[in-house]
């Protein structure tokens, strides 16, 4: 499997800017395609939010609802980006993977000196993405966006996890 640490576990931390509607979205996706693989004692996943606005918050309800549509659960709880916890070697517990939902998280995690080796946007997995490599934040929008970035979110995740088992 692709960069794991010491303990053979590959971490991926999802990065979005209030860890309520992007990154918890693609935590869900991708931890169920884990657990449906079998993987989920090698496969860390977690996502944090570059904003300090919503900690120990839900997920947004719209999130929630499009992920269930698909039979994702949603259980995180937000919380912010600790640099010093999470920028960390793997072989600390920091993670392998660092996965922004758009460009402005990525500049975001370069000023606070994370790991850009370890850094890329979801949507660079997406063999299909045309143009932006971002997902597009469905906060300010109707349900009909969330159920856009839920199908932006599972196109990266599934292009991710054949990169975390083929690596």
């Amino acid at each position: 499997m692709a960069h794991e640490g010491d303990d053979g576990v590959v971490r991926v931390l999802f990065v979005c800017l209030g860890n309520i509607c992007r990154s918890p979205m693609a935590e869900g996706v991708l931890a169920k395609m884990v657990a449906d693989q079998g993987m989920s004692d090698r496969v860390v996943v977690d996502s944090a939010g570059t904003g300090h606005w919503h900690i120990g918050k839900r997920p947004d309800p719209r999130a929630i609802a499009a992920a269930a549509k698909h039979g994702v659960e949603l259980p995180s709880r937000a919380r912010q980006i600790d640099p010093a916890k999470d920028y960390g070697s793997p072989e600390d517990g920091g993670w392998d993977y660092i996965i922004a939902l758009d460009e402005d998280h990525v500049r975001h995690i370069k000023r606070q000196g994370g790991p850009m080796e370890r850094v890329k946007l979801l949507r660079s997995f997406d063999p299909k993405a045309n143009g932006s490599l971002e997902v597009a934040d469905p906060y300010y929008g109707d349900d009909a966006g969330f159920d856009r970035c839920y199908e932006e979110v599972e196109a990266g995740c599934e292009g991710l996890m054949g990169t975390i088992v083929d690596d």
